[in-house]
Protein backbone atom coordinates (compact mmCIF):
# COMPACT_ATOMS: atom_id res chain seq x y z
CA UNK A 1 0.00 0.00 0.00
CA UNK A 2 1.20 3.49 -0.75
CA UNK A 3 0.49 4.96 2.69
CA UNK A 4 2.63 2.45 4.65
CA UNK A 5 5.74 4.65 4.42
CA UNK A 6 4.03 7.56 6.17
CA UNK A 7 2.98 5.65 9.29
CA UNK A 8 5.11 6.14 12.42
CA UNK A 9 7.02 3.05 13.43
CA UNK A 10 5.72 1.32 16.53
CA UNK A 11 6.90 -1.75 18.33
CA UNK A 12 10.12 -2.76 20.00
CA UNK A 13 12.37 -0.11 18.43
CA UNK A 14 10.04 2.72 19.40
CA UNK A 15 9.70 1.53 22.98
CA UNK A 16 13.44 1.11 23.50
CA UNK A 17 14.11 4.45 21.87
CA UNK A 18 11.77 6.12 24.34
CA UNK A 19 13.45 4.34 27.26
CA UNK A 20 16.90 5.41 26.09
CA UNK A 21 15.68 8.99 25.79
CA UNK A 22 14.19 8.86 29.31
CA UNK A 23 17.44 7.42 30.68
CA UNK A 24 19.39 10.27 29.09
CA UNK A 25 17.12 12.83 30.74
CA UNK A 26 17.50 11.15 34.14
CA UNK A 27 21.27 11.13 33.64
CA UNK A 28 21.16 14.88 32.97
CA UNK A 29 19.18 15.48 36.15
CA UNK A 30 21.56 13.46 38.34
CA UNK A 31 24.95 14.44 36.91
CA UNK A 32 25.49 17.71 38.78
CA UNK A 33 24.28 16.63 42.25
CA UNK A 34 26.15 13.33 42.02
CA UNK A 35 29.35 15.09 41.00
CA UNK A 36 29.09 17.52 43.91
CA UNK A 37 28.37 14.77 46.47
CA UNK A 38 31.20 12.57 45.22
CA UNK A 39 33.59 15.55 45.19
CA UNK A 40 32.56 16.51 48.71
CA UNK A 41 33.00 12.95 49.98
CA UNK A 42 36.44 12.51 48.43
CA UNK A 43 37.44 15.95 49.73
CA UNK A 44 36.24 15.02 53.22
CA UNK A 45 38.35 11.84 53.16
CA UNK A 46 41.40 13.77 51.98
CA UNK A 47 40.82 16.44 54.65
CA UNK A 48 40.82 13.77 57.34
CA UNK A 49 43.93 12.15 55.93
CA UNK A 50 45.95 15.37 55.53
CA UNK A 51 44.42 17.18 58.57
CA UNK A 52 43.23 20.16 56.54
CA UNK A 53 39.88 21.84 56.11
CA UNK A 54 39.86 23.26 52.58
CA UNK A 55 39.95 20.20 50.32
CA UNK A 56 36.20 19.61 50.74
CA UNK A 57 35.48 22.92 49.03
CA UNK A 58 37.87 22.10 46.21
CA UNK A 59 36.24 18.67 45.87
CA UNK A 60 32.79 20.23 45.55
CA UNK A 61 34.05 22.63 42.88
CA UNK A 62 35.79 19.87 40.93
CA UNK A 63 32.67 17.69 41.25
CA UNK A 64 30.46 20.51 39.97
CA UNK A 65 32.76 21.03 36.98
CA UNK A 66 32.70 17.30 36.25
CA UNK A 67 28.89 17.34 36.50
CA UNK A 68 28.63 20.23 34.04
CA UNK A 69 30.97 18.48 31.62
CA UNK A 70 28.81 15.35 31.82
CA UNK A 71 25.66 17.40 31.24
CA UNK A 72 27.10 19.14 28.19
CA UNK A 73 28.44 15.86 26.77
CA UNK A 74 25.13 14.06 27.18
CA UNK A 75 23.13 16.99 25.87
CA UNK A 76 25.33 17.35 22.78
CA UNK A 77 24.97 13.63 22.02
CA UNK A 78 21.21 13.93 22.45
CA UNK A 79 21.04 16.99 20.17
CA UNK A 80 23.10 15.27 17.45
CA UNK A 81 20.93 12.16 17.68
CA UNK A 82 17.75 14.24 17.47
CA UNK A 83 18.60 15.76 14.07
Amino acid sequence: MADDGNKPKKGVGGIFGSLVQAESMIQLALALPAGCVIGWFVGMLLDRHFHTDWIQVAGIIVGAIAGFVQIFTTASKFMKRGK
